[in-house]
Parts: C-alpha cells; structure tokens; sequence
C-alpha cells in the first residue's frame, strides 16, 4: 500500500507540473505574439457581478494600445494613457482627471498589462478548453502565490491559433466576479502620432 501510495503521489506530481508547463507556454507564446504588435484594438463587453450583493453591472466599449500607452473609451468616460499621466474624461461632469497609474491595477483596470498579468505573483494551471463561434478558447487558471486581501484566482481565455486573448475572469473572495470579454481584435492600424 506504501508503495502505490507512493506511485500515485509521484505520477500525480508529474502529471500536475506537466499540465502547468504546458500552461506557461501557452502563456509565454501570447506574450510573445501579443509584444509582437506595433498596436492592437478591439472592442469589450465588461460585466462585474456579484450574487450575494445582488450587484450586476455591465458595460462595453473600445480600446487601442499601443506600447504602455492607451485609450478606452465607454458610455460613461475616456481613459488616455500616454506613457506617463492618466486621463479620465468625464464628459457627463464636464471634468478631466489627471493621476499617475496605479501600480497595483489589475490587468482589468490597466489594459496594458493584459499580456503580462501572469508573469509574477501567481500560479498557472490548464484548465477549460471551450469552443467558442468555432475557435479553440483554451483557459488557464491563475491562482495567487501570496495571500491576496481581493483576488482568489484569475481564468485567461487564449484563442489557442490566434495567440490572442479572448477572455479574463477575475474570481474575488468577496463573491465578485468580473469578466473582460474581448470582440474585433485588430493589430498594427495606423494610428496619428498625436492619438494618446
């Protein structure tokens, strides 16, 4: 009984690091191919949900990127980021807000760092796969090494022939739940230098 106690344990060991190789590929190869673009767009559906509050908020709009710069436009506001200051237009206050970015943004909050959310602080393993309007939406679960106050795990959505990121669901502690969903993807449009 040891023994295959044993086996079990150490094929159990090597098939949980094999899956979790296989899950930082596929997430190293999106880096790669989503750094590749000069710039990419795309349009969003935003949806934060909460049961036990009874909260559903959603929300959709557009955004360009380009480098670490940005813009994100939504019913309600516009975000430009232009490497170094945040604005946040309010048109419906008629008021600009200027801030520098938070460092602790979560890849939801900070478009730019969609590609890289994984590359520090967390845990990654093969999850789902889905087959969504006939592409291969491979998820991988992103679970935090340190104790996180907010976030219990992260699921990211890849189109496995793209390389391309389709979705990102934020799973909370506090029974929130927000979900990016990514529509139109569009890479190296020519953008005005004066744009962001």
């Amino acid at each position: 009984k040891i023994v295959l106690f044993s086996l079990l344990f150490v094929l159990s060991n090597f098939l949980f690091s094999q899956t979790s190789l296989k899950a930082k590929k596929l997430l190293d190869d999106t880096s790669t191919q989503m750094s590749s673009y000069k710039n990419y767009q795309f349009n969003f559906k935003y949806a934060l949900e909460n049961t036990q509050e009874n909260i559903k908020q959603e929300t959709s709009g557009s955004i360009v990127v380009s480098g670490k710069k940005y813009k994100l436009i939504t019913s309600d506001i516009t975000q430009l980021f232009d490497g170094k200051d945040l604005y946040t237009i309010i048109p419906e206050n008629e008021e600009v807000l200027i801030s520098k970015p938070d460092q602790e943004d979560t890849a939801i909050l900070n478009p730019t760092e969609l590609i890289d959310v994984y590359k520090s602080g967390y845990d990654f393993h093969w999850d789902i796969l889905q087959i969504v309007r006939g592409n291969k939406i491979q998820f991988v679960k992103l679970i935090p090494t340190e104790e996180s106050k907010d976030v219990s795990y992260i699921l990211l959505g890849i189109n496995t022939k793209s390389k391309n990121i389709y979705k990102l669901i934020e799973v909370g502690k506090q029974r929130t739940t927000t979900t990016l969903t990514i529509e139109n993807f569009v890479i190296n449009k020519s953008i005005s230098t004066d744009f962001f």
